[in-house]
């Protein structure tokens, strides 16, 4: 059988790595994309689709599934996997950054976080325990520690004691995810830093993750409003406390060129809503930048938004009319069509670190992408 979890980086260029994770339900290539599920459902994708893009792993919102439809629910019906037909890994967030972003009425304790369902007013508690409960029920693969996400911004004593409290809660989501039997025994189990934009804190959270030990690392509390520039100046320095034979993950992050300078500063894994949002919402995501296919522009344009895309045999046009229509195909496509650019660019990505060019790539992706002239 192969083993719980493992984590090989084959070739290196600065910071950059590229290897891969390998756990009993499939290979991640890394640096990996994971297509967001909050749901149990990547938005207008079938499981077959999706895989079909290049995804190794899908992510899974402990927060929504807790609410509907109910992870003990999810449990009796055999497991998240089954449920939703995905059969190879997912990563599911413990829930903590949405208890605080879209909850009612939230109270927050040593305990956890107390709060009111934004869908029925039901009341409920999420702490270190339950979350790991909730994970396991569903048969996560990589469990994520319950965390504080930290406001921004944030003065320096907030910031502290947000993070301070992050590691107890790590601390506790150690203990209570050993404790879950069997799920333990398959599972992986993802440390969270955080200390917002303050070196001498992110030191302080990685060290105390460190001495709890993690299969994998992630960088919390980044892209929740500081900006670009901000957010590679924390990674800067953020990323290389962590341990370097370990997958480390940005969360939430993000838009293309976001993940290539992450990559360049030495990160893994990433995930974000962006893709599937924006193509449901008109937008597609092309080498030549952002495309707005609503647009009237492209009312009687005949050529395909990438003659390679799994969606190139539709014209433009076609997809403008779709999208101005509101026909549900149009968010397929154009969600189909994202999600495969994002594989494309982490495969140009892993490949430009195997051959040593990983510079050369970044700058010709940055140049072409921001390109002006588009609609």
């Amino acid at each position: 059988m192969t083993e719980r979890f493992a984590f090989h980086i084959a070739a290196t260029d600065g910071a950059a790595r590229t290897g891969a994770i390998t756990m009993q339900r499939g290979t991640i290539a890394t640096p990996a994309f994971m297509p967001v599920g909050t749901a149990a459902t990547v938005k207008a994708m079938k499981p077959e689709t999706v895989r079909a893009t290049g995804a190794d792993i899908v992510l899974g919102n402990t927060y929504h599934l807790m609410l509907r439809p109910g992870a003990e629910r999810v449990e009796r019906l055999g497991g998240l996997h089954d449920w939703m037909g995905w059969d190879r890994p997912i990563l599911t967030d413990s829930g903590g950054y949405q208890v605080m972003s879209l909850s009612a009425l939230t109270k927050q304790s040593e305990e956890g976080v107390r709060f009111q369902s934004h869908l029925d007013g039901s009341r409920h508690m999420l702490s270190p325990e339950r979350s790991m409960e909730i994970q396991r029920m569903l048969d996560s693969d990589i469990v994520m520690a319950f965390d504080e996400c930290t406001p921004w911004p944030a003065e320096h004593d907030r910031a502290l004691r947000s993070m301070e409290r992050s590691m107890r809660w790590a601390a506790r989501s150690r203990a209570a995810f050993d404790a879950g039997g069997d799920h333990a025994g398959r599972a992986a189990l993802f440390g969270i830093q955080q200390g917002s934009t303050y070196a001498d804190l992110r030191q302080k959270s990685a060290d105390a993750l460190i001495e709890i030990g993690f299969d994998g690392y992630a960088v919390g509390g980044l892209a929740v409003g500081e900006g670009q520039e901000e957010m590679f100046r924390t990674l800067d320095f953020a990323v290389a406390m962590l341990p370097r034979d370990r997958p480390r993950y940005l969360m939430g992050v993000g838009k293309p060129d976001d993940i290539v300078g992450a990559v360049e500063r030495g990160i893994d894994m990433f995930d974000c809503v962006l893709p599937t949002r924006s193509g449901r919402n008109g937008q597609a995501f092309t080498w030549d930048g952002p495309v707005n296919i609503r647009n009237a522009r492209y009312a009687e344009d005949l050529e395909p938004l990438d003659p390679e895309s799994p969606i190139g045999r539709w014209s433009k046009a076609y997809l403008h009319h779709l999208v101005r229509a509101g026909e549900m195909l149009g968010a397929m496509l154009m969600t189909e069509h994202n999600l495969w650019f994002y594989q494309q660019l982490m495969a140009g990505l892993r490949d430009a670190i195997a051959a040593g060019r990983l510079t050369d790539f970044a700058e010709s992706f940055r140049r072409r992408y921001a390109a002006r002239g588009r609609g």
